[in-house]
């Protein structure tokens, strides 16, 4: 299916956000063309995630910090996967090993990408790649706790894979992407559960 950009222009930009205007017609699914629309869109760049188990000891490492869009929602508090925008610069895998040293305080260097995704794809370009990272105690190199030099200041939080799952069903859990991750998690124990049968 086609689509035409009639005009496209930047209508605000600060800190990591930038909110594009775009004039637009798009083919309909009967196969004529639409009139012309205007769309935002709100462009972060990439993102990634992980879901950082401790396969050793069965646990999950999350982060708890607060986030400003919430509060009108919400308590402002999240339980949220180590995460982070891409920068230019690095790789995602990169960003992903920055971050959750910084966050949580462990190295990673073995990393499976396991989904990518759109967060709010009605008004944002940002995707996910959300990967899984094993770890154990001997990959432990900070406290972690986020970048002071950011105004980052996160709690580090483990919990055994069945308290996650608890949290999970009984909705304590509100990030996407963390919900995203347990599902990817859980749907990969009951294939792991079977194969070992």
């Amino acid at each position: 299916m086609k689509f035409e950009i009639l005009k496209e222009r930047e209508v605000f930009q600060r800190a990591i956000f930038t909110v594009q205007e775009a004039h637009l017609r798009h083919e309909k699914f009967d196969g004529t063309m639409s009139d012309e629309i205007v769309r935002l869109n709100l462009d972060r760049g990439d993102s990634v995630a992980a879901i950082v188990h401790d396969a050793g000891q069965d646990l999950l490492y999350f982060t708890d910090q607060f986030r400003y869009p919430t509060v009108a929602n919400g308590t402002g508090w999240l339980l949220e996967l180590p995460a982070g925008i891409v920068d230019g610069s690095e790789t995602p895998t990169e960003t992903l090993a920055r971050e959750v040293r910084e966050e949580i305080g462990f190295e990673v260097d073995d990393m499976l990408l396991i989904g990518t995704f759109f967060m709010s794809p009605g008004g944002s370009s940002e995707r996910i790649l959300l990967y899984y990272a094993n770890v154990d105690q001997s990959t432990r190199v900070t406290d972690g706790g986020g970048s002071i030099e950011e105004g980052e200041d996160i709690r580090v939080v483990s919990m055994s894979v069945a308290d996650a799952m608890d949290a999970l069903a009984g909705q304590r859990i509100q990030d996407a992407k963390t919900i995203i991750g347990l599902q990817w998690f859980a749907l990969e124990k009951l294939a792991d559960r079977r194969r070992q049968k």
